[in-house]
């Protein structure tokens, strides 16, 4: 409990930002849900063939897992806010069609024909009284709709749209469960409070229950004026992303720091905003416009036309570099010395045990021993598929998010994991890191990629971030990484004190 309370005294600037982020995708998608649904449902509420249409549809709808959802969104509109209220709008349009249509349906009949005897137009029945007698039924759905908006809109945080799911997200990466309690707690209790303030809506007249649909638009309008203000302002910002994990996020507030320095130019960090394909999708759709990636990513899983592996780090770096730049107009700069490349790893005491230094001799393990990988590894050349043409290996395998793996393999659930060789949790667990004997896996190094056009119109960012390239050691790596990870220092703490002691800072 100390450490829960200490841990949000000191993220309490975060949680609120992530409370307001969570705070408007929630409302705006309710907003659109209740806009889209309700006018909807009156519509077809009278048409029974048409209503059983649209309501098994929506159904059909919410059986899509979220998280395909989001990802099914990303290629059309990217990420960020827009896939994400855009899946939330899609899941809450049923319970509100349903209650609505229910509600207004279930009408005594007799009422129905007594207004018609005095003449009522469908549009007057309705405002007179067929909406009093349906708006306890319809609250009761948008209800239903709110409460799992904001259960789900935790999964928002996945594609970089922020919200409460950045503390659970970063808690299971961190191995911290302070912070997943921050987050999963907070929305709980967002969705109780929601579900309990709708509730009173219930038994509200009408005109009250207008008035507080206005002060919702309202408030979430302006939630959003800072952010309007800012935008108006002259200085031009821009916005660098990093993948989960302390390392992206110690060098996106390094290269934010540099960039502050050296121009004119704003810069907001996105951390933990994802994994590969969405950083590389926010990119060339405009929605960040930096971010760090590895030279083995881009050849491995980035170009369409990957070109023959190779274990030279400046030939793997141009091949990167001219086709990124000739397949998407990404700009890739000049790498840093540390190599960040996949590897195998187990525990020290069963590779003394069983006799391992090397990828090769996992023979002797092949049929014992469970390995657990992450979706990305596995399903990749230089990942597991490699080791099962380069080594003739077929491991028994669990995928597993990143951060899940280690916990995995310290438990004792798997003996084999993937790795990336400057992780601190080799150091913290304790663990082997097994020779690429055959040399499967390319050279990783890390460098800044952008957009050509943003290089172009801001030519200065070149000569600044490129003040990186061939430095930091794979050492200093790790260690960053271990003052983030497992000493719990901040990402921006640790970027700053390497850049003093390297001399980059004024």
């Amino acid at each position: 409990m100390t450490d829960l309370i200490t841990t949000f005294q000191d993220r309490f600037a975060d949680w609120l930002q992530s409370l307001l982020e969570h705070l408007q995708i929630s409302l705006l998608s309710l907003l659109l849900a209740i806009i889209i649904a309700i006018p909807l449902a009156i519509v077809i509420s009278h048409r029974k063939r048409l209503t059983e249409i649209i309501l098994q549809i929506s159904g059909i709808f919410q059986t899509i897992p979220s998280l395909a959802l989001l990802g099914l969104f990303i290629p059309f509109v990217g990420i960020g806010t827009v896939p994400a209220v855009a899946a939330l709008v899609i899941y809450a349009l049923f319970p509100i069609l349903q209650n609505t249509i229910t509600g207004l349906t279930t009408i005594d009949p007799s009422l129905v024909e007594a207004g018609q005897a005095f003449g009522m137009t469908k549009w007057e029945r309705l405002k007179k009284f067929e909406l009093a007698l349906a708006m306890p039924v319809m609250i009761s759905g948008v209800r239903t709709a709110a409460v799992m908006i904001i259960g789900t809109a935790t999964l928002a945080a996945l594609i970089g749209a922020g919200g409460l799911g950045s503390f659970i997200l970063l808690g299971i990466d961190r191995n911290n469960s302070s912070l997943i309690l921050i987050g999963a707690i907070s929305s709980a209790l967002l969705a109780i409070l929601f579900n309990l303030a709708i509730k009173i809506l219930e038994k509200a007249s009408l005109k009250k229950i207008v008035l507080a649909f206005l002060i919702m638009i309202i408030g979430l309008g302006a939630s959003y004026l800072p952010n309007m203000i800012k935008a108006s302002q002259n200085k031009e910002e821009i916005v660098i992303a990093g993948k989960m994990g302390p390392e992206p996020e110690i060098l996106i507030n390094m290269y934010k720091e540099l960039i502050e320095q050296d121009s004119n130019l704003s810069v907001t960090v996105k951390p933990n905003f994802g994994k590969t394909s969405f950083l590389y999708e926010a990119l060339k759709k405009g929605d960040i416009d930096i971010y760090p990636e590895f030279t083995g990513t881009v050849t491995a899983s980035l170009l369409k036309n990957p070109p023959q592996t190779s274990t030279d780090p400046q030939k793997v770096y141009q091949e990167a570099r001219d086709g990124i730049l000739k397949q998407d107009n990404l700009v890739y700069l000049k790498p840093m010395k540390y190599q960040n490349t996949y590897a195998v790893a187990v525990k020290k005491a069963f590779a003394k045990e069983n006799g391992l230094q090397t990828i090769s001799d996992l023979k002797k393990v092949e049929n014992s021993a469970k390995a657990g990988f992450t979706l990305e590894f596995n399903d990749r050349e230089d990942g597991n598929k490699g080791l099962k043409t380069v080594y003739g290996l077929n491991l028994q395998v669990s995928t597993m998010e990143p951060a899940l793996r280690y916990q995995a393999i310290q438990n004792g659930d798997v003996a084999i994991t993937d790795a990336y060789s400057t992780d601190s949790e080799i150091k913290a667990y304790n663990l082997l890191v097994l020779k690429d004997d055959k040399q499967l896996f390319p050279p990783y190094q890390g460098a800044p990629l952008l957009k050509e056009e943003l290089l172009k119109k801001h030519p200065e960012l070149k000569k600044i971030l490129n003040r990186l390239a061939g430095k930091i050691t794979e050492a200093q790596m790790s260690e960053m990484n271990y003052q983030v990870k497992e000493k719990g220092k901040s990402a921006k703490t640790v970027a700053h004190n390497y850049l003093k002691e390297a001399g980059l800072l004024d």
